[in-house]
């Protein structure tokens, strides 16, 4: 392996983690309800969603890898959209109950100053997304075709860290969108709560239709 191959190798696996992320409507939907609970600690939940999703990507890649010429992935993905849909639907109903309570940014629904509430459901849901759809397209496909173990694991680990850094980035600003909402501002703050828990209803009933 050249040094220039591997270099182009990272960055290429770097930028299709970023690109995955930011481009699949279900993962951000799913994680803006957190965001915006968590207001200024959003980028850790973005934080937990990115590790997650890159261990769901990484388990399966590994397993491909393994079985190049006997296993299909396409069994996991089918499962995996129905379980991503299903998911997406309940965050958005938590997310809308959390909208109409009304909760003040001091103590909103389902938050913990300390950010703990929130830890496990990011990385659960960032694993099951690393499990099912697209990211096989573009994480788990491009590994499968490069001729080495060695070279697939290192565009697999480069790829989970593009999408840790995507979501930790909208996490961020979806964060910071809360609050310069201002603490009085309670009304914004359940509008856009209540908005992206309605895309995230619709975008799970979607997935759920996909895998049928």
């Amino acid at each position: 392996m050249t040094p220039f191959f591997l270099m182009t190798l990272l960055a290429s696996g770097l930028f299709a983690g970023f690109v995955h992320v930011v481009s699949g409507p279900d993962h951000l939907a799913a994680i803006a309800p957190y965001a915006l609970d968590a207001k200024a600690r959003a980028w850790r939940t973005g934080v937990r969603w990115g590790v997650g999703h890159s261990a769901g990507v990484v388990g399966v890649g590994l397993l491909a890898l393994l079985l190049r010429d006997t296993m299909s992935i396409d069994i996991i993905s089918a499962w995996g959209e129905r379980f991503v849909g299903v998911m997406l639907c309940g965050i958005g109903i938590w997310g809308l109950r959390a909208a109409f309570a009304g909760r003040s940014e001091t103590h909103s629904v389902g938050y913990h100053p300390h950010g703990h509430r929130h830890k496990h459901p990011a990385f659960a849901v960032g694993t099951v997304h690393g499990l099912a759809g697209s990211s096989h397209l573009l994480g788990i496909v491009p590994a499968l075709a490069l001729p080495t173990n060695a070279e697939a694991a290192a565009y697999l680990l480069v790829f989970g860290l593009g999408t840790i850094a995507a979501m930790a980035t909208f996490s961020t600003f979806i964060g910071w969108l809360a609050g310069r909402t201002g603490a009085g501002s309670v009304k914004v703050q359940n509008t856009l709560m209540a908005s992206f828990s309605m895309l995230a209803i619709v975008v799970g009933g979607f997935w759920f239709c996909q895998g049928i």
